[in-house]
């Protein structure tokens, strides 16, 4: 008879338990940064451990790489929170007119590239974050006039949660084919 293993149950103590443990109720930016916070995590979890694997391509002709998320998922979180909510005139960091996928073409190992990625979104996250909590609400509206017009606070959140949770998706599979863990 052949045992299976759901992907849940190969989690160490600190998996899915512990790490979505935000609240399930009360004020609605609370549950929403919660969220949030809670994709991020993952995406530390999908890249712990490894260090030239990062940029370890999916499959040709795909430039898709756990780097390469980091990179893109930063370059997000700058222009939803600084460029439009904050109406910062910032560059983006990895994209551009003329390297619209910069994000990912651009992610190739080396150690100080791979520091500055992290130490980049985590300044990113941490800008958000505090943006998040000081608005005297969520329907604080701006204008991103180059793709949804104008758009709240809320809405900005909600599609950061997509956002993650979709490119989480993609960096599960990454994950598993380059040294086949699964479920962190």
């Amino acid at each position: 008879m052949t045992t299976h293993t759901r992907r849940s149950d190969v989690l160490a103590e600190d998996g899915p338990r512990r790490r979505f443990s935000g609240p399930a109720t009360g004020e609605e930016r609370r549950i929403l940064l919660a969220f949030l916070t809670d994709q991020r995590v993952t995406l530390q979890l999908k890249c712990a451990g490894l260090e030239e694997e990062l940029a370890a391509r999916a499959v040709e002709p795909s430039t898709l790489s756990l780097l390469g998320l980091v990179r893109h998922l930063t370059d997000v979180e700058r222009h939803w929170f600084r460029r439009v909510l904050g109406g910062q005139d910032v560059p983006r960091l990895y994209t551009s007119e003329d390297a619209p996928d910069g994000d990912f073409d651009g992610a190739a190992y080396d150690p100080a590239a791979v520091a500055e990625a992290w130490r980049a979104w985590r300044a990113e996250v941490a800008y958000a974050d505090e943006f998040a909590r000081q608005a005297p609400h969520l329907d604080v509206e701006a204008d991103d006039t180059a793709w949804r017009g104008r758009v709240s606070l809320r809405w900005v959140l909600i599609h950061m949660i997509e956002e993650y949770a979709r490119h989480n998706g993609h960096a599960d599979l990454l994950r598993e084919r380059i040294d086949g863990v699964r479920g962190v």
